[in-house]
């Protein structure tokens, strides 16, 4: 009788493979999932649909469900697609490696082939034809901070568990190849609530951080008008709170790394604007690039971000926070020294200096307001932008395409809590779309606005599908120019013009009357603002796509001074050897 009972509390306890990698994902707060179904992940999809607290939201391509896991990071904190074996995990790759770079926290699952085809000599379908099945994997290993190939029952807890923890702790997306025949099948090692994670804290290094703060205090309270430049990473260090808390006591003037957008308070009485080099905000690039001394926190110095190479910035007058090093000048430099513990135990150290703040505050002329249009004058940019300016508030979020819509979104003045994403770094036409139905999807509190250049929605435009599917609201701004003018501005020819499309058609026939989207077609001020006070009023529970059409030749300043640099730093010519 005490055997049959226990073996029967055995039996119950035993969880399967599928129930736990389901669990695990609600348990790190992930709530959708985004994915594509193949022939080797449809049973393990039937488990993650089991799960009360999981959502499946079907992508139409690959690439998008991996776009949509990013944009779902970003709002969340970490985001999740499920596709089939090397078909969608080819696939879904240019999404991960895009997450990689920018330091985001996705779990890309793949359903991989049955574990008793593994160490056999067959050659199965949705490869490439050998009986080696490590293509993926190794394509995976360079664009993932942990892989772990599920191929096997007895190690598979420790496996996901250890791929899923990675993840946490990198800030970087890992990859799962689960077999197709084991979701299903109970196990010991899987109890059927898995017990929570604990990732215990990184701590720094006491005596660098004591040091790393005095050397910086020093080399700061010498200075004489000082300034603070948020960066990217401000992000995966978790220290945005602890850069307010310091521009708060120290005075200095807080300006952003344009990559940096959305990260720091943009009205907290301290901003001047973006720090962009020759493309910064007016008065801003001066305020930095005349400092003797500046602090940038989580910085990337790409040949983007530094607008070809050309910005005016010294080594020698600069501190270099990274999220686990502090580098001061020329040296010294103190590894083990976390951000946020760096820039808290600073805040004691610094002495008040608003010397550059007050500089900025005499030199400041307020930005001028687009001439004012004749009647029925053709769109422009400008006036597009000061519209959506207008739209902001906290209860939106901004998503910005790789394009002209990174120089026009910089521009914008975010309200408080109002959120703000692109993809710098990796900078992926077509990102856009994805990631909109992906932070729509993961932040349901606000509306997402969305400016999207048509070459780039010409790459994803199917899942507006999804989105219509997933009931969300968003106002996506298609602005229509005729091509892909960010690479115009680089380097133009004739393949950067692109087939006109009727984007508004287009989007129509995907609703094929289902409601739930409304769109609107327009080409001057009189229809853009009829259109955006219909998407705020009697739209604005439904998905709106507004087409602006512009003139090809209609670009931002900045673009036109960047794209310059930039083709110049493209086209050096190789060095003597």
């Amino acid at each position: 009788m005490e055997d049959g009972h226990a073996s029967g509390f055995n039996r119950r306890a035993a969880g399967t493979l599928g129930r736990h990698l389901a669990r695990r994902l609600v348990q790190i707060g992930v709530q959708d999932v985004f994915s594509v179904p193949g022939d080797f992940n449809l049973t393990l999809l039937d488990h993650l649909i089991a799960e009360p607290e999981l959502n499946l939201v079907g992508c139409c391509n690959e690439l998008n469900a991996g776009y949509a896991a990013d944009g779902y990071a970003r709002a969340r904190g970490v985001g999740a697609c499920v596709v089939t074996f090397s078909v969608g995990g080819l696939s879904v790759i240019n999404a991960i490696a895009g997450s990689y770079s920018e330091n985001l926290p996705i779990i890309c699952i793949v359903g991989g082939p049955n574990s008793n085809d593994y160490g056999t000599n067959r050659i199965l379908h949705h490869t490439i034809g050998l009986p080696d099945f490590t293509q993926e994997l190794r394509c995976f290993q360079t664009v993932t901070c942990f892989q772990a190939v599920v191929n096997n029952l007895d190690d598979a807890h420790e496996l996901i568990d250890t791929a899923i923890s990675t993840a946490l702790k990198e800030c970087k997306p890992v990859y799962i190849s689960v077999s197709c025949n084991l979701p299903g099948i109970p196990h010991p090692t899987f109890a059927s609530e898995p017990v929570p994670f604990f990732l215990a804290p990184k701590v720094s290094n006491q005596m660098g951080l004591e040091a790393a703060v005095e050397a910086t205090a020093e080399f700061l309270n010498k200075a004489v008008k000082p300034v603070l430049v948020a960066g990217p990473k401000l992000r995966v260090a978790r220290a945005q709170q602890a850069f307010v808390e310091l521009a708060n006591v120290c005075g200095y003037p807080i300006a952003i790394m344009p990559s940096g957008k959305g990260l720091v308070p943009e009205h907290h009485p301290h901003f001047i604007g973006t720090y962009w080099g020759a493309i910064s905000t007016n008065f801003c690039g001066e305020i930095v690039e005349s400092a003797d001394a500046y602090v940038f926190a989580g910085p990337i110095f790409n040949d983007y971000s530094s607008v070809g190479y050309s910005l005016l910035i010294k080594k020698e007058k600069a501190v270099i926070v990274q999220p686990n090093r502090v580098t001061v000048g020329n040296g010294p430099s103190f590894g083990w020294v976390f951000m946020a513990d760096f820039l808290t135990a600073l805040t004691q150290k610094l002495r008040k200096n608003t010397t550059a703040l007050e500089n900025y505050q005499r030199i400041f002329v307020p930005p001028c307001i687009p001439l004012k249009r004749e009647n029925n004058e053709p769109l422009r940019v400008n006036i597009l932008f000061k519209h959506i300016q207008n739209m902001l508030s906290g209860d939106t979020a901004v998503i910005s395409e790789t394009g002209d819509s990174w120089f026009n979104c910089q521009k914008l003045r975010l309200p408080e809590n109002c959120g703000y994403e692109f993809q710098m770094q990796y900078g992926s036409i077509g990102w856009a779309v994805g990631a909109t139905l992906g932070y729509a999807q993961a932040a349901k509190d606000k509306r997402v606005i969305a400016c999207i250049g048509d070459g780039s929605f010409q790459v994803t435009a199917q899942d507006i599908s999804t989105m219509i599917r997933c009931g969300q609201r968003s106002i996506i701004f298609l602005i229509n120019n005729g091509g892909y003018s960010i690479e115009v501005e680089i380097h133009d020819g004739p393949y950067n013009v692109i087939k006109n499309w009727n984007y508004t058609g287009l989007v129509d026939a995907i609703n094929n009357g289902q409601g739930g989207c409304w769109t609107s077609k327009v080409r001057t001020e009189e229809e853009l603002l009829d259109a955006i006070s219909k998407a705020t009023g009697e739209q604005k529970d439904s998905l709106c796509f507004i087409e602006v059409i512009v003139h090809k030749d209609d670009t931002s300043k900045e673009l036109l001074e960047w794209g310059s640099r930039v083709s110049a730093a493209n086209s050096r010519p190789p060095n003597p050897q």
